[in-house]
């Protein structure tokens, strides 16, 4: 194909009415900068005619902070190069500033020489306030979702994660860039990941909702293997046809520890109420029969099998009656009266006094360590230590040494109780401080959840440190003075 004559009438008024029906702004100028060619849409844009515009530097639409731009675009146009789309700002006749966007370009003659240049402008103004009401609409919310307490995750309908709150980094411990793309079951246990991905396909096909749109409390797995309750919540949205799926997650550990511990409050009041009738209802009747039963073996003539009934109903007695010092004890236990306990002269005397008993004479104590005094009550102190140095001479049968260990880290002092017992049975350790449960014929099961309650009184913990065929290890923390004071 030929190409067309430019040069020919027709072809030039055709040039000409594209040139001024052109919606883009056009304008040619000379090497010096001055206007040669100015359009409708540059009139329109910028507000002046063309009268008012040819013959003029190109200067007039430039605001002065944009000079040396002008001049160094210029330079490159001359040289031959072609710039553009470039975002600028030029203004208009009455002074408003515009946001444009131009491409320039050299012209030449029909020998090549670089003659002048053209600039084709836009404006984009609204296209940019646009643009930057979006992007600030997208940072305040990104702020909102990033600085969310709850974990936020976005996924597609295939499940796999698109975006990820640092909320949700906090809870499961993935960074998102660990999680992207991956697919949501991943932070679910085994139990939940397998049904996952069919709940989807379900409601994506029938409709049928089991998560989506209705809350629901399940379980979370973190990147360390470990699970939490968590509430789940997910919205469905679409964006340009596309079905995308919303989670906001909010971790229920504090709230169902708070729930639990309000219902064993709860249950202890109960079981307080319980307590005291059972003290003044039971324990004179007690003491009554067992009295009787006392004089019955002093005074009357007994033979030996009738001796033995008695003394069992006597030991039957006594261990009714320890049931419901226990059980008052554990209901309601003393609020402890805080005072300075030396450690090291505590265990002194208390260590003293087990060596003087015959029950004890078959276990040896250590007992050392160096702290600061301890914000305790020594008596409600010795009824721990009593209950946590009688189980670990039993997981020993009454024969081995007892270590006691005392060292403090900053504001806190550990105690450490250590037999040379068999070791804990794991099933056994599950429920070792439950109220009522207990492996020993004999037991109330209310010794350790009694320690439990008495040394949270003081603002400490007690629990299983180690425990193995070497021995077991009870750990006691309690505050020093000075963290109380």
């Amino acid at each position: 194909m030929s190409r067309p004559d430019t040069q020919s009438p027709a072809s030039l008024r055709f040039l000409t009415a594209i040139f001024e029906a052109s919606e883009d702004a056009i304008i040619g100028k000379a090497p010096d900068g001055k206007i040669l060619t100015w359009n409708a849409a540059a009139e329109r844009m910028y507000g002046y005619s063309q009268a008012e515009a040819v013959g003029r530097h190109i200067s007039i639409i430039v605001p002065p902070d944009k000079s040396e731009e002008l001049q160094q675009i210029t330079s490159r146009v001359l040289s031959g190069e072609r710039i553009g789309p470039l975002e600028t700002v030029r203004v208009t006749k009455l002074g408003l500033r515009l946001q444009v966007s131009i491409t320039l370009s050299p012209v030449r003659d029909s020998e090549g020489q670089i003659i002048g240049a053209s600039a084709i402008g836009r404006d984009v103004t609204i296209e940019r306030l646009m643009a930057d009401q979006l992007e600030a609409a997208e940072s305040r919310w990104q702020a909102i979702v990033n600085s969310a307490v709850d974990g936020i995750i976005g996924i597609d309908a295939r499940g796999r994660i698109e975006s990820f709150n640092p909320a949700a980094e906090r809870l499961f411990g993935y960074r998102f860039s660990e999680v992207q793309s991956r697919n949501v079951s991943m932070l679910m246990p085994a139990s939940y990941a397998s049904a996952h991905d069919g709940y989807l396909h379900r409601y994506l096909s029938t409709g049928e909702r089991h998560v989506i749109g209705v809350g629901r409390e399940v379980e979370g797995r973190r990147k360390d293997g470990t699970t939490f309750p968590l509430h789940l919540s997910v919205g469905e949205m679409s964006f340009q046809g596309v079905t995308k799926f919303t989670g906001i997650i909010r971790d229920l550990t504090e709230r169902n520890a708070l729930e639990a511990r309000l219902r064993d409050e709860s249950a202890l009041a109960r079981l307080g109420e319980l307590a005291s009738v059972l003290a003044h209802e039971v324990r004179n009747p007690l003491a009554a029969v067992s009295g009787a039963v006392q004089m019955l073996v002093d005074h009357a003539r007994l033979d030996e099998d009738h001796l033995a009934v008695a003394g069992e109903i006597i030991n039957r007695l006594d261990a009714l009656n320890e049931l419901v010092s226990d059980l008052l004890m554990y209901a309601r236990p003393p609020q402890p009266k805080l005072g300075s306990v030396n450690l090291a002269e505590l265990f002194d005397v208390f260590v003293r006094f087990f060596q003087s008993d015959p029950e004890w004479k078959d276990i040896t104590f250590v007992a050392a360590g160096h702290s600061d005094p301890v914000r305790a009550d020594a008596e409600l102190l010795k009824i721990v230590l009593q209950n946590l140095l009688l189980n670990a001479a039993q997981a020993m049968n009454g024969r081995g040494q007892i270590a006691i260990q005392w060292n403090q880290a900053g504001s806190e002092v550990s105690i450490d109780i250590a037999d040379h017992g068999p070791g804990i049975d794991p099933r056994v350790r599950e429920t070792l401080f439950t109220p009522f449960v207990t492996t020993k014929v004999r037991g109330t099961g209310l010794g350790l959840p009694t320690v439990v309650r008495l040394v949270r009184a003081h603002g400490g913990a007690v629990g299983v440190h180690s425990s193995g065929p070497a021995g077991t290890t009870i750990r006691l923390t309690l505050p020093t003075v000075a963290a109380l004071a």
